[in-house]
C-alpha cells in the first residue's frame, strides 16, 4: 500500500540527509515504526505528523489529501444508510438542512486537491 505520503516522507528524510535511526530517535520510536511509515503500511499519529512537520519544515499535504478522500468516501457511504427519526422533535428541527449541507461539503473538492 504505497502512498504519496509514504513516498514524500522517505524523500524528505533522504533530502535532509537523515538516516531512519536518526528520525526514530527524534520521534522516540523504534526504527521499524519509521520503516512502516515510509512503506505506507501505517499512518503516523497526530503527534508524529506534527513532529515530522517540525523536523522537515513542511506540512505533508499528501497525507491530508489521502485521509480527506478516504473520510469523504466513508461519510458518503454512512450518509446513504442514515435513517430518518420516527418522530420530529424540536432538537431535530435543523437536521435535514444540516444533512444537506454535509452532502454538499462531501461533493466539493477539498483544499488539498482530493474529491
Amino acid at each position: 500500500m504505497k502512498t504519496q505520503f509514504a513516498h514524500d516522507l522517505r524523500m524528505a528524510r533522504k533530502k535532509a540527509g537523515f538516516r531512519q535511526c536518526d528520525l526514530a530517535h527524534l520521534l522516540a520510536c523504534h526504527q521499524s515504526i519509521l520503516s512502516t511509515l515510509e512503506r505506507g503500511k501505517q499512518r503516523p499519529s497526530l503527534e508524529q505528523i506534527i513532529e515530522l512537520s517540525l523536523i522537515y519544515g513542511r506540512s505533508f499535504e499528501s497525507l491530508f489529501a489521502e485521509v480527506m478522500a478516504e473520510r469523504k468516501r466513508h461519510l458518503r457511504r454512512r450518509l446513504k444508510t442514515l435513517r430518518d427519526p420516527r418522530k420530529r422533535k424540536a432538537q431535530t428541527f435543523n437536521r435535514q438542512r444540516s444533512l444537506q449541507r454535509l452532502r454538499e461539503r462531501l461533493e466539493q473538492p477539498d483544499e488539498y486537491g482530493g474529491a
